[in-house]
């Protein structure tokens, strides 16, 4: 049993908990309120996926005459081989029968629909990928054909990430979303509702919380509210989480209180405090009594009221806890490999702990962002070492340590703290993080992080044009990303690009520049990943709230429901829409290091202008990248281990000469500086080992160097130094 119920509805991934409801009871347990979560999204999916399950979904869609395609038609001939085939591919994916992977990969395991006639144009974008990869490729394929079967045959909102997704996109209006919750259950919805009132007969919860993240998890949220106001009318019901932040901040219909009691902006941490005092205590031991933060609500009119009374501050991230994800089935989420993508195989595979280094944005200036609420505007970070506590907490309940870091941009001195307190601590742990590309990741700070376990950062390049990035107001040039990205590169860190293209006065010809610039950023190798999106319109970004100035003409409409994307026409009349298809044709290509002699008319069926971009432009920009120099303030960190000493005679001079021998991973290195100096080199690596507690300082190993000798710079910045910053001697 259990106070509250912490919920997420289908579908948001099925490889790893959607974080919401672990941060929420986390903070809950510092409040002694008692909390049950799960995640229904891939409780749904375990349910649906079986022998049983399949077999009536088969004989259901027969039975109602719902084969109406050549492709429907042949997976029912095939439904044996599903039912078959169906468990063990799901344990396969859950890592339970790793030895499948060889029974998946031949050609007469599994049986194949409309998804595997990708698998000819696909097979050489995978490579020679791993056989686990491999398999779970076509085990993705598989599944991807069974969701085909249900939006055909049962369900035409049913999908893995995004269940009626188009009834919460943008729904000014709550009229078709209120008129979808009268018709009858779906296959699905029945399924959910199954396991709902399952759970609530075991936790008996009072206040149940769900967290709606996206547009796809809206009618589900709508649909087990729906559920328990009608068979457990005594049970309080709240929604928060993205959606809401972003979408409901206009909030005026009353019916959709006939769902939900509450509807919560914003951090949920003190909002879900506040509704657990109002609903668990009587009034005369609740201090907060009718007392809310930033909380929707119907008034005693039946008027939709927004009440944000209560005095109280937010918490600071130092007091919200670490995450719970206790309750969760974590042995039973599956990985699934869908697109040739690098990152995106991240986002799917795997499973990660999540966690963030700072709340907010500590740039918050991008004009497409939505820089003018609260989850973005108000910079918090965490102090390192609590990072780190709280990773190890994670490591200990979970087994898992693998961390995606979900910051808005995380920023580049915590991400130095936080993986000197890694390589301190001696953890082993593999994390990836968003960031903004920005001068501060020099070549040194990007070999410590790929030290303590990054494996890859993704960052908005954005349109790849200088004069654009300057109205969006990046902060970057084109030129600076891509040195930012070499050093992550040489450093062993995956990249990846988001990419964006029709932003409000682009031209025809910078989208062409554009696209030559990132077609040189993969020639050179610089970026490893990417993914084109079109601009869109936000209410809430510096564009929706002053598109005028942007020469943008929104289409508004009278808002009762949803408000956050917005339909216009932007001045300059280009058609953006027919670029879609040829950008991310060539960047799939580019991703697979081909195509990039192919002129960039190739990738269009229609007329487009000659770049303008000079095809040496990156090349010279990586050239023309400032010799480093070594700030004052820089830690002196030493990330190799310590090397041998032997005599190797004596130099021109007659001054005794050792050699000093290092070794990494993959390397062995000598180098040879005289007697005198190679014990000061010795005794200040000691120095500059992470394991201690106080950090050097380079302008104090500076004058220590100048205690003893002369022409220090001739020494920092000579060959010999060059081999040993190589092997593991950074300056960040």
């Amino acid at each position: 049993m259990a106070d509250i119920l912490l919920l997420t509805p289908p579908f948001t991934q099925l490889n790893t908990p959607y974080p919401a409801t672990a941060y929420l009871k986390g903070f809950l347990n510092t409040k002694n309120i008692s909390s049950y979560q799960m995640d229904l999204g891939i409780e749904v999916m375990l349910a649906l996926f079986t022998r049983e399950s399949l077999e009536l979904l088969f004989e259901a869609a027969y039975e109602h005459e719902r084969l109406e395609t050549s492709n429907t038609q042949r997976m029912y001939a095939l439904r044996h081989a599903y039912l078959r085939t169906i468990e063990p591919v799901i344990a396969f994916l859950q890592g339970h029968q790793p030895t499948l992977a060889r029974h998946i990969c031949s050609d007469n395991y599994l049986p194949q629909a409309s998804r595997f006639e990708q698998l000819d144009d696909m097979e050489w974008a995978f490579g020679n990928m791993g056989m686990q990869d491999k398999a779970k490729h076509f085990a993705t394929l598989y599944l991807e054909d069974l969701s085909d079967f249900m939006v055909e045959c049962i369900d035409e909102h049913f999908g893995f990430s995004r269940y009626a997704e188009r009834l919460g996109r943008s729904a000014n209006s709550f009229e078709e979303l209120y008129n979808e919750l009268e018709e009858e259950l779906s296959y699905v919805d029945q399924l959910t509702i199954d396991i709902l009132d399952e759970r609530i007969a075991k936790v008996q919860p009072k206040l149940v919380c769900i967290s709606v993240p996206f547009p796809g998890n809206l009618f589900s949220a709508f649909r087990c509210a729906q559920y328990i106001k009608t068979h457990y009318p005594e049970i309080k019901t709240a929604m928060g989480g993205g959606f809401p932040n972003t979408e409901l901040r206009s909030l005026k219909e009353p019916r959709v209180f006939e769902f939900f009691d509450y509807i919560t902006l914003d951090d949920g941490e003190l909002p879900i405090e506040l509704l657990a005092n109002n609903v668990l205590l009587p009034a005369y031991k609740n201090p907060d009594f009718q007392l809310f933060k930033r909380t929707f609500l119907l008034d005693e009119k039946g008027e939709v009221l927004y009440n944000n009374f209560s005095l109280r501050q937010d918490y600071k991230q130092s007091a919200v806890g670490t995450p719970d994800y206790s309750d969760l089935l974590l042995d039973q989420y599956i990985s699934v490999i869908e697109i040739a993508n690098p990152m995106h195989s991240l986002w799917s595979d795997g499973r990660w702990n999540k966690l963030t280094m700072a709340h907010g944005c500590y740039w918050g200036k991008c004009t497409f962002c939505d820089i003018s609420l609260d989850y973005i505007k108000l910079y918090e970070p965490v102090a390192a070492r609590l990072l780190v506590d709280r990773m190890e907490e994670l490591i200990a309940q979970t087994g898992e340590s693998g961390f995606h870091f979900v910051d808005e941009a995380a920023p580049p001195a915590l991400m130095r703290a936080v993986a000197l307190e890694i390589i301190r601590r001696g953890l082993t742990v593999t994390w990836w993080t968003n960031i903004r590309f920005e001068k501060s990741f020099t070549r040194d700070l990007c070999r410590l992080l790929a030290a303590s376990g990054c494996i890859a950062v993704s960052g908005g390049l954005e349109v790849a044009s200088d004069r654009l990035l300057d109205l969006i107001q990046k902060g970057v040039t084109v030129a600076q990303v891509a040195r930012v990205t070499r050093y992550f590169t040489e450093s062993g860190i995956m990249v990846h690009a988001y990419l964006m293209y029709g932003y409000p006065t682009q031209t025809v010809q910078e989208t062409v520049d554009s696209l030559e610039m990132v077609r040189q950023l993969f020639e050179v190798g610089v970026l490893q990943s990417g993914f084109w999106h079109q601009f869109a319109l936000t209410a809430h970004s510096p564009v929706g709230l002053e598109p005028e100035a942007y020469g943008v003409m929104p289409h508004l409409a009278d808002i009762t429901f949803a408000n956050n994307d917005i339909q216009f026409t932007d001045k300059t009349g280009i058609n953006h829409d027919q670029f879609s298809f040829g950008l991310k044709k060539s960047l799939f290509n580019y991703m697979h290091g081909i195509g990039f002699e192919f002129e960039l008319q190739e990738w269009f069926d229609f007329p487009v202008p000659n770049t303008t971009i000079a095809e040496d432009y990156i090349v010279r920009s990586l050239e023309d990248a400032p010799y480093p120099i070594t700030k004052p303030s820089a830690k002196i960190v030493w990330l190799g281990s310590t090397p041998s000493v032997s005599a190797t005679g004596k130099s021109k001079k007659g001054k005794a000469l050792v050699e000093l021998t290092f070794h990494d991973q993959r390397d062995t290195v000598s180098v040879n500086l005289p007697e005198p100096q190679s014990e000061w080199l010795l005794a200040m690596l000691e120095k500059a080992a992470p394991q201690q507690e106080k950090p050097l300082v380079f302008n104090q190993l500076k004058a220590d160097y100048l205690l003893h000798f002369d022409h220090f710079d001739a020494f920092w910045y000579s060959d010999e130094m060059e081999v040993v910053r190589e092997i593991g001697l950074v300056a960040v």
